[in-house]
């Protein structure tokens, strides 16, 4: 007897996504690659770029703020580019999982992929260029003599979650984008604001007393706080921030994997 396929058997699209993903490691590992090759392929510097680029950001942050900041944080460009590292690669995977999503729009029309790939492909991305700014940093450091402490064990912790959190950004705005044209616009608007008010090129400690509300909102802050403490200060968050961080990033990833999987099965006709 032929087989035939009974819906009623068909797993739901928040559990069959996963498996469909699982499935298609092999391809995703593929795209990651093709979309580093494809990146640098007419750039000068090549992957070089990816080095110099924090580099050049660190460098007009630190002539800009380290004489107004030279008093209360010492080494300041091991700060601040640990803090650009990190928000870097938010930015990047969240924007850039928007842009790819459309661009695999001709290949989810010809062939069966799960739809979520495009979003980690970007996230993939976005985590091999974090891989390589650390080179840069670690150089920053040893030219500047700040100590490389033994909590740095800890920074693949801080950068799993860091990755989960912007994961499930990612696969929010980019099931919005779909849907409504002005998300990148919006987003993009949303990033650039989040920035100052996120000590990325600042203490904390600055800000008014009566803003430090907006701080332990902040999840942003949570994740870059678990990064850079254990390069800057040598030392591991506590537990209730740790705990705190990981709750806004498995709560950011299985919200954006409802969103996107509640909709997944329209991405064809809409994009």
């Amino acid at each position: 007897m032929a087989d035939f396929y009974d819906s009623a058997y068909a797993p739901m699209p928040i559990v069959g996504e996963f498996q469909d993903l699982w499935r298609y490691r092999s391809l995703l590992t593929l795209l990651v690659v093709n979309s580093l090759k494809t990146r640098y392929k007419r750039s000068f510097f090549g992957l070089a770029w990816t080095l110099f680029n924090p580099l050049i950001q660190m460098a007009v942050l630190a002539i800009a703020f380290s004489s107004i900041f030279r008093g209360a944080l010492i080494r300041y460009p091991v700060y601040v580019l640990a803090g650009l590292i990190c928000w870097n690669f938010f930015v990047q995977a969240t924007t850039h999982s928007m842009n790819t999503l459309v661009w695999g729009s001709g290949l989810l029309k010809r062939i069966y992929m799960p739809r979520t790939i495009f979003v980690f492909v970007a996230v993939g991305n976005g985590l091999i260029n974090l891989c390589l700014a650390m080179v840069p940093l670690l150089l920053i450091m040893l030219a500047m003599g700040h100590p490389l402490y033994a909590a740095w064990w800890f920074v693949p912790v801080a950068v799993f979650l860091l990755a989960l959190f912007a994961s499930g950004v990612a696969l929010l705005v980019s099931i919005l984008a779909v849907f409504f044209g002005d998300t990148v616009d919006i987003y993009q608007a949303l990033v650039q604001a989040l920035f100052f008010i996120t000590p990325v090129m600042y203490p904390k400690d600055i800000l008014p007393q009566r803003y430090a509300w907006f701080l332990e909102l902040n999840p942003v802050h949570r994740l870059l706080e678990l990064f850079r403490s254990p390069i800057y200060l040598g030392r591991l968050p506590d537990d209730a921030a740790i705990l705190t961080a990981a709750a806004w990033a498995f709560g950011a990833f299985l919200l954006g994997w409802w969103a996107f999987t509640r909709k997944v099965d329209e991405l064809a006709y809409r994009i």
